[in-house]
């Protein structure tokens, strides 16, 4: 079989969930089925560009010549969605012979053969206020055509089937729940002291997040409720973040907060795959406070290296998290001041979180969901 993948999304400056998913899904694809060929395509980028995306998600490997497409990105997506052209297929052999192309992040180019989009969620009809207008009127375009273009749609979990099914032009019928996967190497010690001594957190315990400074996200939340307790002298902990800036990101966080948490507030940025497993590590606990998610892939990160979670009492990460994780109510300031400080001070229940959060991250394998993505496209080729 040979697969034609969208890794456009790579290439974002915020790749986010979705840019893992597409990163994680091609390579476990090419492990799985040896005897496959995946060709990658994107939008039209340097030379240099390319390769470096290519290498930072270690796709750089393994896989077939990636193809550019004649157009940057913003015109290509526009012209697939309004024009319904160009065709990939045009551009390159490797792709007129492809079995099956497959759009992990939710846009639908126009082809021939049969077509696979993932979306992972409907966010931004839910939430539209957390979207810049290009990128709203983008996502409302681009379902319109999955709906219309997409022989299947694929999503990370049943939560996120029934709300784009509620919300989105995409039928049921087209509808198949794979869930995600996520990364099980786990840090080594060497690479968690490291670190935290590069990062400035060495010599005291943190409370970690990680995600896109982005309203949505809701982590002012969370800024809020670790004020109150450091206002209070009820933990010794700092706040880590860690993630790139989004949409909307200046106002997330208050001033008034700002000037309770002094240098106890880290907001360090994104950072590589390696220090993101050590500092997953190192956590006392990892908190994430999301008003919405699709899937929630912090929260089985943070589970795979040992650390305990919190997190918001919201249908996807009750489907991802289960009784692994100790639910809040996302917008409960209060519940989740109690819940850090009563969490952060337990030695009893961080350990007792930590083993039950190794044991529901095992379930979750990328192994797992490149069979069953595979599985799809076999489904269409028997058609």
């Amino acid at each position: 079989m040979r697969v034609a993948m969208n890794v456009e999304q790579l290439f974002y400056r915020v790749p986010g969930g979705t840019g893992r998913y597409t990163a994680r899904l091609t390579a476990a694809l090419a492990a799985e089925f040896p005897a496959d060929v995946v060709v990658p395509f994107v939008a039209w980028h340097g030379r240099r560009a390319l390769e470096a995306g290519l290498a930072r998600f270690e796709l750089d490997r393994g896989l077939a010549p990636t193809v550019r497409l004649p157009l940057p990105r913003p015109a290509l997506y526009d012209a697939w969605n309004v024009l319904g052209a160009p065709r990939p297929e045009l551009f390159a052999t490797s792709l007129r012979r492809a079995d099956v192309v497959h759009s992990p992040a939710p846009v639908a180019p126009p082809v021939r053969g049969h077509l696979v989009v993932t979306v992972h969620d409907a966010a931004f009809a839910l939430y539209p206020e957390s979207y810049p207008r290009r990128g709203l009127r983008f996502h409302e375009r681009s379902l319109t055509r999955v709906a219309e273009r997409a022989d299947v749609v694929l999503t990370v979990t049943h939560a996120a089937a029934d709300e784009i099914v509620a919300h989105t032009p995409v039928r049921r019928e087209q509808l198949r729940v794979v869930l995600s996967g996520v990364d099980h190497r786990t840090a080594l010690p060497s690479e968690v002291d490291d670190a935290l001594g590069r990062h400035d957190l060495a010599g005291s315990p943190y409370v970690l997040w990680v995600g896109s400074l982005e309203p949505r996200k809701n982590v002012g939340t969370l800024v809020q409720a670790f004020a109150e307790l450091v206002r209070t002298d009820a933990v010794p902990h700092r706040l880590a973040l860690v993630g790139p800036l989004g949409w909307l990101h200046r106002d997330l966080i208050s001033d008034r907060d700002r000037a309770v948490l002094g240098d106890r507030l880290r907001v360090l940025g994104p950072v590589d795959e390696q220090d993101l497993r050590a500092l997953y590590a190192g956590a006392s606990l990892f908190a994430f406070p999301s008003l919405h998610e699709g899937f929630g892939l912090p929260v089985l990160e943070a589970m795979v290296q040992g650390t305990p979670v919190i997190c918001s009492d919201i249908p996807a990460l009750r489907e991802v998290g289960g009784e692994a994780a100790c639910l809040v109510p996302a917008r409960d300031v209060g519940r989740w001041t109690e819940a850090i400080g009563e969490l952060a001070t337990d030695a009893d229940r961080q350990r007792s979180l930590a083993s039950a959060g190794r044991q529901r991250a095992a379930g979750f394998g990328w192994e797992r969901t490149a069979r069953e993505t595979h599985a799809v496209y076999e489904e269409l080729l028997a058609r």
